[in-house]
């Protein structure tokens, strides 16, 4: 079969190039509206120096009424840079956590589009096995290092797919009956071979691997998607 080391490669590459794209737009974003905030925001001082503006151009007001009035304004100016201030370190955070939030999410996004891409090579061409054993006395499968018990109607199942598949045969549900029982393929129903790959599918448990090994094509028949010479019965 072929050697997906390439097309892994390729695919970590381009996930590594998006990433670090990614990651540059996000900043780059975020910075640009990180400077049209702060630039937009008034001057924490412009309500101060209103007030001293005042203090300046009346001089003439000298009641205590009035100097205490000016007092207040001075006191509020000052309360309102306090406040401005704070708002600015609260924006920034905020800022910082968006990033924050974007970055994981983009990271997420990435992992979804490489695995997606994984898969897609993974039914196109099939699971990568570097060996098949099937032993019946013992009704164990070997799937490279993955030990699979099977009952005895889906280890002969499995060993009826292994043998076509090592005379490079398709067989459909009427036949692979039929090769079972003994008797003629035109005796057999197409439903029952289909119950028995469902079957199989189910005593194989994982699900991707299941759906991915024992493959159906249409008007066809089942075939199991895995190189001949990887096949070993004992």
């Amino acid at each position: 079969m072929p050697d997906p080391s390439t097309s892994v490669t390729d695919a970590r590459r381009t996930g590594t190039r998006a990433l670090l794209a990614g990651v540059a737009a996000v900043v780059g974003i975020l910075a640009l509206a990180a400077i049209l905030l702060f630039s937009n925001l008034p001057d924490a001082d412009a309500f101060n120096a209103r007030v001293e503006r005042i203090f300046v151009e009346n001089d003439s007001l000298t009641s205590g009424a009035e100097i205490k009035l000016l007092e207040i304004l001075a006191a509020s100016g000052t309360s309102f840079s306090e406040v401005l201030q704070s708002y600015r370190v609260i924006i920034f955070i905020l800022l910082v956590f968006a990033a924050a939030l974007l970055l994981a999410a983009l990271g997420l996004l990435v992992a979804v589009v490489l695995l997606n891409r994984r898969m897609a090579e993974i039914e196109r061409r099939g699971i990568q096995l570097n060996e098949l054993i099937i032993s019946r006395q013992q009704r164990v499968v070997l799937l490279n290092n993955m030990e699979f018990r099977l009952t005895e109607a889906a280890i002969e199942t499995l060993a009826v797919l292994a043998e076509a598949r090592m005379d490079e045969e398709v067989l459909t549900g009427a036949e692979l009956e039929a090769v079972i029982q003994g008797r003629r393929p035109e005796d057999c129903e197409e439903a029952a071979g289909a119950t028995r790959i469902k079957r199989l599918r189910d005593s194989l448990g994982n699900q991707m691997v299941s759906e991915l090994l024992v493959r159906n094509i249409a008007r066809k028949g089942y075939f199991l998607s895995i190189d001949k010479d990887v096949i070993r019965m004992v």
